[in-house]
């Protein structure tokens, strides 16, 4: 079985959710994730919709608006935006939404979040796979951002979300975490990191997470979900310059994904991480 590869309309920022979706075609991904964010488009199932007819590509998955930069994106409450969310990818065709576990500050919505993403999935038909995050970190001191926690793997949720980038913050090995996950793991985000307390979010090759035996374990193992590449390119110096690392992260993930071991790193270059203040840009 083919895993599709597809491009978060993130990966385009600061352009838009349009511009993803034109980049996207020209590239070649089978698909894109949509990140429900500010970009006004992104909030709109209809514009969403009139996207995808126009270029041809599908939408595979939603990102829900659950960053802490989004928390006013459909409202304040935090379960209408997961539903509306979860209701968005069903009228466009997708079949997961992707959710962060809540702030350790929304306590309500914490405290029934794991049997709430596996009732509101039955209900609205779709995988709601939550993300592994991690502890925020500042003056070699921890905070515990996340309830019920920033490890999925401690926690009954049916359907997980593996984030390179978010597994390198947390000093985590992406491929390890593939293996706890099992099962439940449904889908991909695939960038990379350094192990820095920022949310870097690095083309895949360009950090030091095993990236390429994470892919390749995916292989092995018959692997039915989405690989989506989630990159920061805001310190592009051109659209052009943006386009051409989406596209060195697409021919890096289908070399990995079509002959397992045999892809090669990108040529060194200076990591372009998420500068200070944006590690919650990225989903």
């Amino acid at each position: 079985m083919v895993v599709p590869v597809a491009l978060s309309t993130a990966s385009a920022y600061p352009q838009g959710c349009a511009d993803a979706f034109e980049m996207a075609a020209r590239l070649g991904y089978d698909g894109v994730e949509v990140m429900v964010w500010s970009d006004p488009v992104s909030q709109d199932v209809d514009a969403v919709a009139e996207l995808v007819q126009h270029y041809g590509v599908p939408v595979l998955s939603v990102h829900a608006p659950t960053l802490l930069l989004t928390q006013r994106v459909w409202g304040r409450e935090p379960w209408p935006k997961v539903t509306r969310a979860a209701q968005m990818a069903h009228r466009l065709g997708a079949d997961t939404v992707v959710v962060h576990p809540p702030f350790r500050w929304q306590r309500e919505y914490a405290a029934g979040f794991v049997p709430g993403v596996r009732e509101l999935a039955d209900r609205e038909g779709v995988v709601i796979a939550v993300e592994n995050m991690y502890p925020w970190r500042a003056r070699s001191r921890e905070f515990a951002a996340y309830a019920p926690g920033w490890d999925p793997c401690l926690l009954d949720y049916d359907a997980m979300t593996l984030d390179v980038s978010h597994a390198s913050t947390a000093g985590v090995d992406s491929l390890e975490l593939a293996r706890r996950m099992g099962d439940r793991l449904a889908h991909l985000h695939l960038t990379d990191g350094t192990g820095s307390p920022k949310d870097e979010h690095l083309l895949p090759g360009r950090g030091d997470q095993p990236v390429e035996a994470l892919l390749d374990h995916l292989v092995d193992s018959a692997w039915e979900g989405t690989v989506v590449v989630e990159v920061s390119t805001r310190t592009s110096r051109s659209p052009g310059e943006r386009e051409a690392d989406l596209a060195e992260a697409l021919a890096f993930t289908r070399r990995s994904l079509a002959a397992p071991g045999l892809a090669r790193r990108a040529p060194a270059r200076a990591p372009a991480g998420v500068p200070d203040g944006a590690q919650d840009v990225m989903g």
